[in-house]
């Protein structure tokens, strides 16, 4: 026959058990994989002079993004990520697919390119100054009582 107390330390064993485990799983990171996943059978098909964008579109897909200033540069971007807890994502892989076409539209050059390529920029961080009343917050709450008009609502079509 078991005993209370061997019953409660068996229980609590069992629970803390429990309760370890669901810890240290919910503590696991998190992985996101996003964007293209490329075939690189598909990507080492593409023949520079040979394949047009109607080609290159019907292998890979539509692309990503475009070339901002013309269209003869299409992007297919991936990137793979990880979240640990409630901490900021980190990217653990990204890669860019770049293929250049000519005027005609014709494959010229299709380059790769990973994370390491990446350059740091460093943005400006001055602020705009911008003319104008600061508003604290009960005014702009209660700014617009009494601005509008009592009219008669929405015209009649004709008057």
């Amino acid at each position: 026959m078991i005993t209370l107390a061997e019953l409660r330390t068996t229980l609590t064993i069992i629970t803390l058990t429990i309760v370890s485990a669901i810890v240290l799983t919910s503590c696991s990171p998190r992985t996101y994989v996003r964007g293209y996943q490329a075939d690189t059978a598909l990507i080492e098909a593409i023949r520079p002079g040979v394949d047009n964008r109607n080609s290159v579109q019907s292998m890979l897909g539509s692309p990503t993004a475009t070339a901002t200033f013309d269209y003869n540069s299409w992007y297919y971007y991936s990137k793979k990520s990880e979240q640990f807890a409630f901490f900021d994502e980190k990217i653990v892989e990204q890669n860019i697919i770049a293929v250049r076409f000519n005027d005609d539209g014709y494959v010229i050059a299709v380059d790769r390119f990973t994370a390491k390529d990446g350059k740091i920029i460093n943005p400006v961080t001055k602020k705009t100054i911008t003319h104008g009343r600061e508003l604290g917050f009960f005014q702009e709450l209660f700014g617009n009582i009494g601005r509008f008009s009592a009219g008669g609502g929405v015209p009649e079509a004709g008057n």
